[in-house]
């Protein structure tokens, strides 16, 4: 055919049945330009498995007699995200790749009951090798094998759906694996099938190969993925990973950026990757506008999320990644006492205008062998012996627990217009996040979530886990992500207290580790009653039980912080309060 395409029609059996059965395996034999026998599978595979006494992977034709039929329609777009970042193959307490099955049964009520509105689903696209974690894709458009088969995935989303839960996808569209039998790279011999030939198409610290986004053909390949997996599965839209690396020809490589406009405009910016990305969103939005994206761009590149009818990127949101790094940095380099009011506000204030931004204290970057969990950099050792309710509260796990609350708070209030937690972080899962690889015996101790350990009552686990659930569900009442940016009264750097404004609720934080503050004035806008919404000190939470939760605190027309009222609070050492004005009709 023209462009290079070649077709192969099989005309059906006497009996009308498809000349291949479901289930046959299937390969593509390409002569390559020098002779050379080539066999490979199809860059549009739907599903391919690996046998466990093979190294790679089968093409395997997929067309059951009934496929599997979506029976609830997807939920309508939300205002703001509450996002639960998961990866099936690890949503268990078990040593073993878990199920879509196990995730639609065990874990979507959990997310569910958590208050979380949206899952975002890791690890989908086939790739082979199990550690990647799902970033170094072989098959585009197969969903993974290991987890089950495509109907599974169907009825997984299905059951999301009929909960109310968005569902998307990490799409990685940012390079590809090089794997050649089972995979995309050196599909007819060469080296540019796909990709950049010679050092632009390879990654060097990725170890991958780079799309040639020029090509009208690997844009046709691409977009047909986007929409295969909204069609065909119900995907609800992307986040779209490693975009820093597409938007420059230095992938981010060593280079920091500042904030300069030179470093977001020249020779440097891959056009062709920019280009890709604003079509990909335009035709998102003009088939399916209910969709959404995500932009992973730490580099801050002005207008990503911006509509491309303005010369924007055309994304909804863009992961806010500066937060995570600024709480692991204060956490490990600073004492408590040295903790700066003003630089974390900054942090979580300091958003391009205009552009939706999703807050996370930690995602699965930070869960990664080689890095801690928050909770793993606050209580380290301590965690293995001093969580249980019968042991002693520590110092250390005092300290952790409250602080752990505080910052997931904070981060979740100030820092965005959505929000995300990696499964798991929400009640600080112990230890790191490691797949089985040569290097540790091929062990699935560490790629594993021990949900479990919420349910037992003696392990303080679950004063962190209902923490995170109160929060999501007054975030779901008040919806502070969707009000316009907070407006912060205070900053205190010597009595370490933050306070600010959002969605008519007023946010208090102390972060002193010993100081308290009696009749303590906090400016208002608003005047009214104001009671106590939620307490991080409540003794559900794990907390010292310092506030009397039937106080009322009556606002005076006492200007303060340039607000035009205030109110006097007491406010324990390491403690967040939210009040609510019970003047305002519910």
């Amino acid at each position: 055919m023209e462009y290079g395409k070649w077709e192969l029609f099989i005309p059906p059996g006497q009996d009308g049945y498809p000349p291949v059965p479901h289930g046959s395996k299937l390969k593509v034999v390409i002569r390559a330009q020098n002779g050379e026998l080539l066999y490979r599978i199809s860059p549009w595979a739907r599903y391919v498995v690996r046998d466990e006494d093979k190294v790679n992977y089968d093409w395997v034709h997929w067309n059951p007699p009934q496929s599997y039929i979506h029976k609830h329609p997807s939920p309508k777009r939300l205002k703001s995200l509450r996002i639960y970042e998961s990866h099936v193959g690890i949503a268990s307490p078990e040593g073993k790749v878990a199920s879509y099955k196990n995730f639609t049964y065990n874990v979507l009520p959990r997310i569910k009951d958590l208050g979380y509105n949206c899952v975002q689903l890791m690890a989908i696209m086939e790739h082979a090798y199990y550690a990647s974690f799902g970033y170094q894709v072989t098959s585009f458009f197969a969903a993974s094998s290991r987890y089950g088969t495509p109907d599974d995935l169907k009825e997984m989303i299905d059951v999301a759906h009929s909960m109310g839960i968005t569902v998307l996808l990490d799409v990685v569209h940012s390079h590809a694996s090089k794997n050649s039998e089972d995979g995309l790279n050196k599909f007819d011999g060469t080296d540019s099938c796909f990709f950049h030939s010679g050092h632009r198409g390879n990654h060097q610290l990725w170890d991958s190969r780079l799309f040639d986004y020029a090509n009208w053909e690997v844009l046709r390949f691409l977009l047909s993925n986007l929409r295969m997996w909204i069609e065909d599965y119900r995907f609800d839209g992307f986040r779209f990973d490693g975009v820093t690396s597409m938007l420059y020809h230095h992938h981010g490589i060593g280079t920091g950026f500042s904030g300069d406009y030179n470093e977001y405009f020249g020779l440097h910016v891959d056009e062709d990757a920019l280009c890709y990305l604003m079509l990909a969103n335009h035709m998102i939005k003009f088939l399916h506008p209910e969709c959404i994206t995500i932009a992973e761009d730490v580099s801050g590149m002005p207008a990503l999320c911006r509509p491309v009818a303005e010369g924007g990127g055309g994304f909804d949101y863009r992961l806010a990644m500066a937060i995570p790094d600024k709480w692991i940095q204060i956490i490990k380099e600073l004492k408590d006492e040295d903790w700066n009011m003003g630089n974390i506000v900054h942090t979580l204030t300091n958003r391009r205008y205009e552009e939706k931004y999703i807050a996370y204290a930690e995602s699965h970057d930070q869960a990664l062998v080689g890095d801690k969990t928050l909770a793993f950099r606050l209580m380290d050792a301590e965690m293995y012996t001093n969580m249980s309710v019968l042991s002693p509260l520590t110092p250390v796990i005092d300290r952790g627990i409250q602080l752990h609350k505080m910052i997931r708070l904070i981060t979740h209030a100030l820092g965005g217009e959505s929000y995300l937690n990696f499964m798991g972080n929400e009640f600080g899962h112990p230890e790191w996040l490691d797949f089985p690889r040569r290097g540790n015996n091929e062990s699935y101790h560490y790629a594993r979530r021990q949900f479990n350990l919420t349910e037992d009552h003696l392990l303080r686990y679950r004063f962190l886990n209902a923490f995170d659930r109160d929060m999501n569900k007054w975030e779901e009442k008040f919806g502070w992500l969707a009000s316009p940016p907070a407006y912060v009264s205070e900053k205190h750097e010597s009595n370490k207290v933050i306070a600010f404004e959002r969605a008519g609720l007023i946010f208090i934080f102390n972060f002193h580790p010993y100081q308290s503050y009696v009749d303590y004035r906090v400016g208002i806008e608003t005047p009214g009653k104001y009671e106590i919404l939620l307490d991080s000190d409540a003794a559900e939470y794990g907390g010292h039980q310092r506030l009397d939760h039937s106080t009322e605190y009556f606002s005076e027309e006492y200007p303060h912080n340039y607000r035009p009222n205030s109110l006097m609070v007491y406010i324990p050492s390491r403690v967040a309060i939210v009040l609510q004005n019970m003047d305002i009709p519910k």
